[in-house]
């Protein structure tokens, strides 16, 4: 299911440099920016506290809002926000503007749901390995998470990217043989962790037997 409309109020902003930026967070706004389809760059500030709701309410952060700008509604894909280091307090927001009859490349969070047979049953410890999906599709289309079921995995069986069914709205970028999620037995999942270079996939259960740009210096994505 596609996301719900999401509508954000901005203005327009003359500010620009550190220290005039620094006075705009300080009144309660966040600087922003959307490039629009022309190549033109539009600067904006956004209502801090009204910002901080939205983002709390949404699990990912690129999504497809609607930019209310005196009056002009702009369809943009927020495409990164900036956070201070040291507060975790969003800093800068940047957009693109986007057609809505066009196709877009963006990543979609991948949710797991269910608990596994084989983790349930046999003791083995589910894995995610991959975080989220690149797809392509139209922007009425994009939704904030894929759910994945994995309740019939057993022991030793994985979920690849060509196995998601994500609907004839979707088209899959990322290789269809990427692992999204798999059931390690006990003594493969430890083996693999004493492995010499070998990367660490996040354990997201285990069974019975394993129980026991602007302010860009200052800021860091999330």
């Amino acid at each position: 299911m596609a996301n719900e409309q999401i509508r954000l109020k901005a203005e327009p902003r003359s500010e620009q440099g550190s220290v005039a930026v620094g006075r705009l967070r300080r009144a309660g706004s966040i600087p922003a920016a959307v490039n629009r389809i022309g190549g033109d760059t539009t600067l904006l500030k956004l209502n801090t506290h009204a910002f901080i709701i939205m983002l709390r309410h949404h699990e990912s952060e690129q999504m497809l809002v609607t930019l209310d700008l005196d009056g002009q509604e702009i369809p943009a894909l927020m495409r990164e926000v900036q956070y201070d280091v040291m507060t975790g307090h969003p800093i800068h927001v940047d957009f693109g503007e986007i057609s809505l009859s066009k196709k877009i490349r963006v990543s979609i969070p991948l949710h797991l749901v269910g608990e596994p047979e084989g983790v349930k049953l046999g003791g083995g410890i589910l894995q995610q390995m991959l975080r989220s999906v690149e797809i392509e599709c139209l922007p009425a289309e994009i939704v904030e998470t894929f759910n994945v079921d994995v309740t019939a995995l057993k022991v030793g069986q994985s979920i690849f990217t060509r196995d998601l069914k994500l609907g004839d709205a979707y088209t899959v970028i990322t290789s269809k043989d990427a692992v999204v999620t798999t059931v390690a037995a006990p003594e493969e999942d430890a083996a693999a962790s004493t492995a010499e270079g070998a990367p660490t996939p996040e354990v997201i259960n285990k069974g019975k037997k394993e129980e026991g740009a602007e302010g860009a210096a200052s800021a860091a994505k999330k």
